[in-house]
């Protein structure tokens, strides 16, 4: 169990979460929820041990398993042996009987010691640790041949997952995970919600992925209105549980200011007359009735519009016979795809990571009227790309943050993109997506990722284009932002093409899936997700 007593943590004037006391029983699955800056990960290194409260206590289990945010903290080790330090009373164990056996001569102590040190590997079955550091990788998708492989040989992603496997590692008691569905494509994502929902200890996740809260929480811990509130069921439940108590108590303090105006509009007419004794009765009443403000809940929603300036044909895009690899690459990532777009297709892009899914909406952008992607490393391929008439397209990259110039403010950033709008418009637009008085003014420099994701909605709000091209347009965004999201790729006109591991996202938006299945094919199924899963086919995703 984790205990948190009267724990306060506080940036100059901005209070976090004040006097918070609460306990993470084990057996229960905590969803740590809270709009971007609420205080989420400064939480949870508080629960780690990584910071200490400014004001309280924690107390937390001898063995927790924390996924690291530091990717390059284990670059001079193997994947395999980063995982086993998930186990560290094991790890040291390890390591010392290792330097023991080098040794050429033994003395009487270290023998002693190393009967000490094969204890402690056997108490925490350590001769089986590679094996079960494996079945944790494999079911990462972290593919066989890289388990033995340098950590600074791995590409982000993929260090993302041996951290994620190292935090699993080991039977912790506890684990905290602060963004753990990050880099997981949906195989990855699926076996992990059926690890931690058969986890028998304490979970404590922060995730901006609804279908994965509410797949696998039993509670949710809500960081608001200065305190934490536990709900009991998914974020769904939570949602639903936080506007109702929210509503009550507006409706309970709107009674007792309309008694209160009663009460002194009776002193005011009549503190002057002869009806002093009831006056005094009424001043006292107001006083008791006198309730604090509301604490301001911390909670901001976007307000996301996708508007068509025009409409594109009806056939704004035709693939043929489409190929493509990278040219240090063995092979192609796919190969001979044809598909035609018709006005108003809302399609989602799925595979394994690796697959060729963000090859794929970069050789559209890179071919015909596409004007965004240039890949030099991409092979030239075969096939077309032939796009409609009057196609205006909005892209969203993977790497968002860096097409993003620097050395301007937001306002100037998104004002180049259509100088004839007025100072108000561009103002109100950012205002609309949270950037409101001098956040307009921000440096682009100093953006964080969802600051830099809403800023590129902004400027696709602006450009009013006909054609969304999306690649993993959720990363970095809090789920308010992905629920004003959702709703705004569900109310757009035009057409869509994304990329995304959001299955909530990808069940409520898409009209159509493209499946990259093993062979390097591109299976087109015209209909949602739902009824794509039931399909045969859609084993090729779980």
């Amino acid at each position: 169990m984790i205990s948190v007593s009267n724990v306060s943590m506080r940036f100059g004037a901005k209070i976090l979460f004040e006097d918070v006391t609460t306990t993470f029983a084990p057996g229960r699955r905590f969803g740590l929820t809270g709009p971007n800056g609420a205080g989420k990960s400064t939480f949870m290194k508080l629960l780690s041990g990584e910071t200490e409260p400014q004001k309280g206590t924690v107390s937390r289990p001898e063995k927790v398993g924390v996924l690291s945010q530091n990717q390059n903290a284990y670059d001079h080790m193997r994947a395999v042996d980063a995982v086993i330090m998930g186990n560290r009373r094991l790890w040291d164990a390890l390591v010392e009987r290792e330097v023991l056996y080098a040794k050429a001569d033994l003395t009487d102590e270290d023998g002693i010691r190393l009967g000490e040190l094969e204890g402690i590997v056997g108490e925490e079955d350590g001769y089986s640790a590679e094996a079960d550091a494996a079945i944790l990788l494999d079911g990462l998708g972290f593919t066989e041949e890289l388990h033995g492989r340098m950590m600074n040989e791995l590409q982000g992603g993929q260090k993302v997952r041996v951290l994620l496997a190292q935090a699993l590692f080991g039977q912790p008691q506890a684990l905290l995970l602060d963004e753990p569905t990050n880099h997981l494509d949906l195989d990855s994502l699926h076996w992990l919600e059926s690890f931690l929902s058969n986890y028998k200890g304490t979970l404590i996740v922060i995730s901006h992925d609804r279908h994965f809260l509410n797949t696998i929480c039993t509670h949710i811990a809500d960081i608001d209105y200065e305190t934490i509130i536990t709900y009991t069921g998914g974020y769904d439940d939570m949602v639903l549980a936080r506007t109702s108590i929210r509503a009550r108590v507006e409706a309970d303090i709107a009674q007792r200011q309309k008694k209160i105006a009663q009460l002194q509009d009776f002193v005011s007419r009549f503190s002057a007359g002869t009806r002093a004794s009831q006056v005094q009765s009424r001043k006292k009443e107001i006083e008791k009735l006198q309730t604090s403000d509301l604490l301001k809940s911390n909670i901001q929603r976007p307000y996301i519009r996708f508007l068509l300036k025009q409409p594109s044909g009806r056939i704004p895009l035709e693939i043929k016979d489409l190929s493509r690899g990278y040219a240090a690459a063995a092979g192609e990532l796919f190969k001979g795809f044809s598909g035609m777009f018709e006005r108003g297709d809302k399609i989602a892009v799925l595979g394994k990571n690796g697959a060729g899914k963000t090859t794929l909406l970069k050789a559209l952008l890179a071919n015909g009227t596409g004007p965004y992607v240039k890949e030099p490393d991409l092979a030239q391929g075969t096939g077309s790309v032939i796009w409609g008439h009057e196609v205006k397209i909005g892209y969203f990259a993977q790497a968002h943050r860096e097409t993003i110039e620097g050395g301007m403010t937001t306002f100037e950033w998104l004002h180049q993109f259509e100088p004839q709008a007025g100072r108000g418009e561009i103002r109100g637009l950012l205002g609309q997506m949270l950037f409101s008085g001098e956040e307009g003014l921000k440096p682009t420099e100093a953006l964080s990722g969802g600051e830099a994701a809403r800023l590129i909605f902004c400027r696709l709000i602006l450009e009013k284009p006909n054609f969304l091209v999306m690649d993993e347009p959720t990363n970095h965004l809090d789920l308010e932002s992905i629920n004003a999201l959702n709703w705004a790729i569900r109310k757009f006109e035009g057409t869509v093409i994304m990329v995304t591991h959001d299955e909530d996202l990808i069940a409520e938006v898409a009209t159509r899936i493209w499946q990259f299945d093993k062979n390097g094919r591109i299976v087109d199924f015209k209909g949602g997700y739902e009824e794509f899963q039931s399909t045969a086919g859609a084993g090729a995703t779980r």
